[in-house]
């Protein structure tokens, strides 16, 4: 499961984060299906960041890895 993350962040996230001035860091993915993700550069701090969180980023990654059941953030 942890490949399939991150050729999914990899690929199809950290593109749309940098164009916007911010990346994203994998940290951990657990047997249970939780995601740790660290933001960082223009996400880190940004109001928009858990709407991002959950609304793109977890969303993105469900779709392609259904084993995974949240994506967390972590400072």
């Amino acid at each position: 499961m942890l490949e399939k993350v991150k050729r999914v962040i990899d690929e199809q996230i950290k593109p749309a984060l940098e164009a916007e001035g911010g990346f994203i860091e994998l940290v951990e993915v657990k047997d249970d299906g939780r995601v740790f993700v660290r933001f960082g550069g223009a996400c880190a701090g940004c109001p928009m960041s858990q709407f991002t969180l959950k609304n793109f980023i977890e969303a993105v990654i469900k779709e392609s890895v259904p084993e995974v059941k949240e994506v967390i953030s972590v400072p």
